[in-house]
């Protein structure tokens, strides 16, 4: 059967309100109907849709919508819309809601839900911002009720939720993507059903440039259960001919069926749109996409096609009165224009009084084809309409938009500082600094843009720079910072003047340049006197506390923070008496470590909150998981973090730094508890540029779990410029424990100097890490000098032990380096010490089994792979005093936390200590030359005389891949993890000569 205008098991039905049927997506018809079923089974699941623009995305939606709303499911479309850098804050969601508003059925559901009343109302024009969506905790409260709307409407039918052009949304569409597809739960064997939701996304793969924001987002989601992905690829050149000839009224010569093939490179709306100006009047086959769309636009009438590109202004889809108004038609011309129009299938009447343009290419060919000017005159129309009060205004970005097109840049900045209210509002940080960096860059050209904007440029760039804050956008901040500080005239208002500096500072410290963050709060502190009292020195002196306690002026800081703590407690100011006592913890007090010190911070916690000052009260919570942390008491660190990470949400500062800094301090508490899985999880898609190290937080997972890639990620984080303190810090300590895995100590040592030399040059000596760096590299020296004393080299044992001299010593003097401001460590820096000493026992040659006794104890505290690690060790040191069946009982336990944290490494190291020691049937452990095969010998003597893969390979005529796999049996017969240990032992076995 054909299956053009009919259906088959090969394609699809007909579709519903096209013109031709689906032609060569079958597969992909199959999977779209099981994500269908599953999510009317009560088993939500979202599928992401790729492809390049035309190959088909909408056509196979509009598919699977119309299968859906046959088996009885409610379909909710949304949009996403291009409008260059002014993307409208949760639209394609705010277009779902506005539907379900005006029909009465839904009523009840959306009356249930405030939140996103709230949000219809102050998604529409200005007269309605005023008393929507007051506060900024907003934000959580909307992503969960527009959730629990899709919730209660699945319990009444099942939903399908689509949602168009992802590659256009803002970013807030895009956090809200992300917190409802989380939140898809996976059907529990024998479970109840628990939401019957299908999600299809779909995006231009071709669209996503190596930084477009949607790349890390798109990673995130498909590692999450109910999500999966489908691409779209181009059809087959024999599907493309079925379609062809389908669109046919009468039968087409097959050369230019085979033409029209041959340029339509699998993607059926170009072959679609070549069909049909294949007519007389077209003139052939044109050249080129945008030729053949311009064709068929300008076959339509002159009327036609002045609507045509007037919609295309508007964008890809248009409101009729808004266009009727627009083109100032009468309605009977207007009406036959569109007629012809979406006759020609270039424009599709849509839902709710509006035409969208049959495909984005189709509005991109027609806008570009317009002149300068022309474009310029129309953005103007629009941009007066929409801002008409008597009409239903359009949203301030929408009009920003068409105001900076037109050239109107007085428009442009009064709509863009509208539109970045409108984002404040709603929760949208990242899109309020980008509406009011439109306006920064509008201002200089706009003669009265201080009455216009009711504000001065100095301050603008403020709410600029904190909103990037806000964002996670340190860098930005920065820079927001030092313009408005450049833009300061020499009569400036001392306040305004103060408030710069210190604000500057501020953003300096969240990059770490604290030197110049130092510089600036103290030129802000003495510019204001400290008598009498006033607000504004008190926080730039709040400011310069943090500053000089970052460059350990402790004696400055705590002279400082006493001020700030008498002058805070007189005005009644509790957010900066909180800010205080965060600052002086530790310096006045007992360190964060302490039961008093944590005590203290509860205390500026409830300062903060009572305040309402929500960085503050962030600020402390991140102390106090840090100082659970430090003190070993994990989940208590948890239970810190799962509140400032809520709080975050709630405020819209998930992007803030204490944010980040909070998810970076949870993947590591994760880590050590041994949950790895729910670290990976943990771990944002997506971070800004000055907090890389949170994206990174995971590779200590995939370090110890043997995975590739690791060296290449850790290199990368290593050497980002601008510098990152906490960046470097984590990429110096995977390439450390890296090398020391592989048993290559002369890497390890190199690596670890480096850290602690790059680390001291930008940061006064923080040596912290050293007593960890030490361990690891003493660990890896160890092996060494195991393997050099079994092949009898004496000066390379003296070499080696030389340098685990200078590690030792780092280890053992950094509790006590002069300066350093806790004399106590905390659980995890006494386990690492133990660690340290430890492992010096084995470069002594010493089987010490009560240090590893005790070393094993100290990660106790809840230090799960660095617990196996450690007691791998004491086998190995009990099986030289030869406690042989203890040794056993130890190694099976090892075995067991390696199988349960999948780390590889862990594995094949406890089984290399088990078959050389042989600690399990002593019968299956081969002896002698009969272990290796005339080839491994031949391999093991070249390996012997230090050979590479390859240069064994190219002397036994094999290529280095087989020379790799003997090389990997040899190891494993004689029991050995590395190169290096494989040829001592095999020389102790008598396999090759000494």
């Amino acid at each position: 059967m054909s299956c053009v205008g009919g259906a088959c098991e090969d394609c699809a039905v007909t579709d519903v309100g096209w013109d031709v049927a689906l032609v060569g997506r079958g597969e992909e018809v199959a999977r779209l109907d099981e994500a269908l079923a599953r999510g009317r089974a009560g088993d939500p699941y979202a599928v992401l849709l790729a492809g390049d623009a035309g190959v088909g995305k909408t056509r196979l939606l509009a598919e699977a919508a119309a299968r859906a709303a046959a088996a009885g499911t409610t379909v909710l479309t949304g949009h996403c819309v291009d409008l260059g850098d002014v993307g409208l804050p949760y639209l394609p969601f705010v277009e779902v809601l506005r539907r379900l508003d005006a029909d009465t059925r839904y009523a009840d559901v959306v009356a249930a839900h405030p939140a996103v009343e709230r949000l219809l109302r102050a998604g529409g024009g200005a007269a309605e911002y005023a008393g929507a969506l007051p506060d900024a905790g907003v934000r959580l409260r909307l992503l969960e009720d527009v959730a629990a709307l899709l919730g209660d409407l699945a319990e009444r039918a099942p939903v399908l939720l689509v949602v168009e052009d992802l590659h256009w949304a803002d970013q807030s569409t895009r956090d809200l993507l992300r917190f409802l597809l989380s939140r898809l739960l996976p059907q529990r064997p024998g479970g109840a059903a628990y939401q019957r939701l299908t999600v299809l996304v779909s995006y231009r793969s071709d669209d996503l440039h190596r930084r477009h924001p949607l790349r890390p987002l798109l990673a995130e989601l498909v590692r999450l259960p109910s999500v999966g992905r489908l691409d779209l690829r181009p059809m087959d050149d024999e599907d493309v001919a079925r379609l062809v000839r389908g669109l046919a009224t009468d039968p087409l010569p097959e050369d230019t069926v085979r033409a029209i093939v041959e340029r339509a490179e699998g993607n059926a709306f170009y072959a679609q749109e070549l069909r049909a100006a294949t007519d007389a009047t077209a003139g052939g086959v044109p050249s080129g996409l945008a030729e053949v769309l311009l064709t068929r636009i300008e076959q339509m009438s002159g009327t036609a096609q002045r609507v045509i590109r007037t919609a295309a202004v508007a964008g890809r889809r248009v409101e009729h009165g808004l266009l009727r108004d627009a083109v100032d038609l009468p309605d009977d011309e207007l009406d036959t224009a569109l007629r012809e129009a979406v006759g020609r299938h270039l424009l599709v009447a849509a839902e709710g009084d509006t035409y969208a343009f049959r495909h984005a290419l189709i509005r991109e060919a027609a806008y570009a084809d317009l002149l300068p000017g022309e474009r310029a005159r129309i953005h103007g129309v629009f941009a007066r309409l929409l801002g008409d009060p008597e009409r239903r205004a359009g949203s301030a970005a929408e009009r920003a938009h068409h105001h900076r097109a037109a050239h109107d840049l007085p428009g442009a900045l009064s709509a863009s500082i509208e539109a970045a209210d409108h984002a404040a509002r709603v929760g949208a940080p990242a899109e309020e600094m980008r509406r009011l960096e439109a306006a920064l860059e509008v201002w200089d050209a706009v003669p009265d843009a201080r009455e216009l904007a009711d504000t001065d440029d100095v301050s603008l760039m403020l709410r600029a720079s904190a909103a990037a804050v806000r964002a996670g956008e340190a860098h930005r901040a920065v820079a927001f910072a030092r313009t408005a500080l450049d833009r300061l005239g020499a009569n400036a208002d001392i306040d305004l003047a103060v408030t710069v500096r210190y604000t500057l500072a501020s953003s300096l410290l969240s990059v770490d340049d604290l030197q110049a963050a130092f510089e600036y709060s103290r030129q802000a502190l003495a510019m204001i006197p400290a008598e009498p009292v006033s607000r504004t020195w008190l926080w730039a002196a709040t400011t310069f506390v943090q500053a000089a306690y970052y460059s350990r002026d402790d004696e400055t800081a705590r002279r400082v923070g006493r001020q700030v703590l008498a002058a805070a407690e007189e005005l009644g100011t509790d957010d900066a008496l909180a800010d205080a006592i965060i600052s002086l913890t530790g310096l006045e007090w007992d360190t964060r470590q302490s039961a008093g010190g944590r005590e203290r911070l509860s205390q500026a916690r409830e300062l903060a909150r009572r305040a309402g000052n929500t960085t503050i009260e962030l600020r402390a919570l991140f102390n106090l998981a840090m100082g659970s942390f430090e003190s070993g008491r994990l989940e208590e660190s948890l239970r810190w973090l799962d509140d400032g990470l809520e709080l975050a949400r709630r405020t819209t500062r998930s992007s803030s730094p204490h944010s980040l800094d909070m998810r970076y301090l949870r993947t590591q508490v994760l880590y050590t508890l041994g949950r790895w899985d729910d670290a990976l999880a943990a771990v944002p898609s997506t971070v800004p540029s000055a907090f890389g190290h949170v994206a990174a937080a995971a590779l200590y997972v995939s370090l110890g779990r043997g995975e590739p890639g690791v060296v290449e990620q850790a290199r990368t984080l290593f050497e980002t410029k601008p510098f990152n303190w906490m960046g470097k810090l984590v990429g110096g300590l995977v390439l450390t424990d890296e090398a020391a895995w592989r048993g290559d100590s002369r890497a390890a040592a190199d690596w670890a100097r480096r850290l602690l030399g790059e680390l001291a040059e930008e940061r006064n000596p923080y040596p912290d890490v050293g007593i960890r760096l030490s361990a690891l590299v003493l660990s890896a020296i160890g092996d060494t000098v195991a393997d050099l004393r079994a092949a009898g080299d004496a000066e390379g044992v003296r070499q080696e032990v030389a340098a685990a001299e200078e590690f030792i010593e780092l280890a053992r003097t950094t509790p006590g380096w002069p300066g350093r401001r806790f004399p106590r460590s905390g659980s995890e820096g006494r386990a690492w010490l133990l660690r340290a000493e430890a492992e010096w026992s084995r470069v002594s040659g010493d089987a010490d089994v009560a240090l590893w006794e005790k070393t094993v104890e100290a990660f106790g505290y809840g230090n799960v792979f660095e617990g196996a690690r450690s007691e791998l060790r004491l086998v190995q040191a009990l099986v030289a005093v030869g406690h042989r069946d203890e040794a056993a009982d130890l190694a099976r336990r090892v075995r067991e936390t390696a199988d349960r944290l999948g780390s590889v490494p862990l594995r094949d190291a406890v089984d290399a200590t088990v078959r050389r020691a042989r600690l399990g049937d002593p019968d299956s452990a081969p002896t002698g030359e009969a272990m290796l095969t005339a080839r491994e010998q031949e391999v093991l003597q070249l390996l012997a005389e230090g050979r590479t893969n390859r240069q064994i390979g190219e002397e036994l005529f094999i290529s280095a891949k087989t020379a790799s796999v003997h090389v990997s049996n040899i190891m494993a017969k004689v029991g050995a993890s590395r190169r290096t240990e494989a040829v001592a032992l095999a020389r102790r076995s008598g396999l090759i000569p000494d």
